[in-house]
């Protein structure tokens, strides 16, 4: 039996993405019960996040939308043949503005069909296609605390262009998708290890470390006393919109100082039929946007709350910015307003202090949210600077997304995550 013809079969087998091996960084094989822990960074000139789990080097970027793993390949690597399962798979949730293609190449192991999919950049919008392969990740087992021991996994992954890479940061080679999909990094990790379909991320500022957990258990930050972070987490219920892979959540509402602002009826609503509005949750997108007839009154409401502060000039994409020295320094960051997204459920995650606004220079801040312009699809995106210093929790057992609200007022941050080795 040819050894493409093995790899054939199991794929087809396998239900789910769930292609093998766990091994430990002594060569000896682990129970596959951990949770699993990587180091994340922010790139101060893409404003995007990356990861550090390839094996052999490079940072693949978060991309809470995307769904499957894809990095550039060396010139020989494994494919995977047309019919396995797993190809049907990763061609199942195809983006609306990438053009269909053939999805097997005659590249394959003795000139058989290699299956072959997209791969989507999120900074620049750009598609790609390459092989479908497997890739050697690493990280940490974790107690929460601490990473533990070292473990490899491999990942369905697909391969893309070179140019692809384009826009994204520098020594990145590719993209981690941590949507809902079922070839997305955080389902096949819970597949492969048998933990809990469930990740946790901490993001740091730029210049910070922060830290991803994926798998469940507890999230533990340096402090004084050490927090368990994740004890302290509100939920609320995720929404899916049946035209892509993004995770949702229902807002109901934003109040500015606690006081609701007048949006036009069902602004904030989901289509599940149209796949338009709601409010979706990004890393790929730097600052929280919201549609032109969203945004406008949040921004007015803000520039009303806030009319006593001097003002500096706009500074794209933000137009409503503040003289720092106006805005007196706080535990949490300068002094502004507060905004409140109101949460289906009754929760509501208030954005303040360093989340609200975003410095500029040394002499400016600014409203750190940006107008979309009339696009209905979605709503409002959550970016990424909203998320930062914050621990957000996707629960894809539960179906819920947790947060809790900015660190710094509990005097910890993301990048207070102890990366020193714990015992087991």
């Amino acid at each position: 039996m040819s050894s493409s013809y093995k790899i054939a079969l199991v794929l087809s087998l396998l239900a789910a993405p769930l292609l093998c091996a766990l091994a430990a960084g002594d060569g000896q094989h682990r129970p596959p019960s951990k949770p699993i822990l990587t180091r994340l960074a922010k790139d101060p000139s893409t404003s995007l996040y990356t990861a550090s789990v390839k094996n052999g080097g490079g940072q693949l970027v978060l991309d809470l939308a995307g769904p499957l793993v894809w990095s550039t390949c060396p010139g020989k690597h494994r494919t995977i043949p047309c019919g396995a399962g797993v190809c049907a798979v990763a061609n199942r949730n195809h983006r609306p503005n990438c053009p269909y293609t053939a999805a097997g190449s005659n590249g394959g192991d003795g000139g058989r069909c290699a299956c072959s999919a997209t791969a989507y950049n999120p900074a620049s919008g750009q598609c790609g296609y390459g092989d479908l392969t497997t890739v050697q990740l690493s990280a940490n087992a974790t107690d929460g605390k601490n990473p533990l021991f070292q473990v490899w996994l491999s990942a369905v992954a697909s391969c893309a262009p070179q140019p692809l890479l384009g826009s994204l940061p520098a020594g990145a080679a590719g993209v981690a998708g941590l949507s809902r999909a079922p070839l997305s990094l955080p389902l096949q990790v819970a597949g492969q290890l048998k933990v809990e379909k469930k990740f946790a991320l901490c993001l740091p500022t730029a210049g910070d470390v922060g830290a991803a957990i994926f798998g469940g258990g507890p999230f533990w930050l340096q402090a004084a006393p050490p927090q368990q972070v994740s004890d302290r987490l509100r939920y609320t219920p995720l929404l899916k919109n049946p035209k892509n892979t993004a995770y949702y959540i229902g807002v109901t509402g934003v109040a500015v100082n606690s006081v609701q602002v007048p949006l036009p009826p069902g602004a904030l609503s989901l289509s599940a039929r149209q796949g338009t509005g709601g409010v979706a949750v990004s890393t790929a997108t730097p600052y929280t946007a919201l549609r032109s007839d969203i945004y406008r009154p949040v921004r007015d409401a803000f520039a009303a709350a806030t009319a006593g502060l001097a003002r500096a000039p706009a500074a794209g994409p933000f137009d409503l910015c503040y003289q720092k020295s106006a805005l007196p320094p706080t535990r949490i960051g300068p002094y502004t307003a507060s905004v409140d997204l109101m949460l289906a459920g009754g929760q509501n995650w208030t954005i303040v202090g360093a989340s609200a606004v975003v410095e500029v220079s040394q002499e400016a801040a600014c409203f750190a949210f940006v107008d979309m312009g009339a696009a209905a699809a979605p709503a409002v995106i959550i970016g990424g600077h909203q998320m930062e210093d914050n621990l957000v929790v996707f629960d894809l057992e539960k179906w819920q997304f947790g947060f809790s609200g900015l660190l710094l007022g509990t005097m910890t941050r993301c990048g207070n995550f102890d990366f020193s080795i714990g015992s087991q």
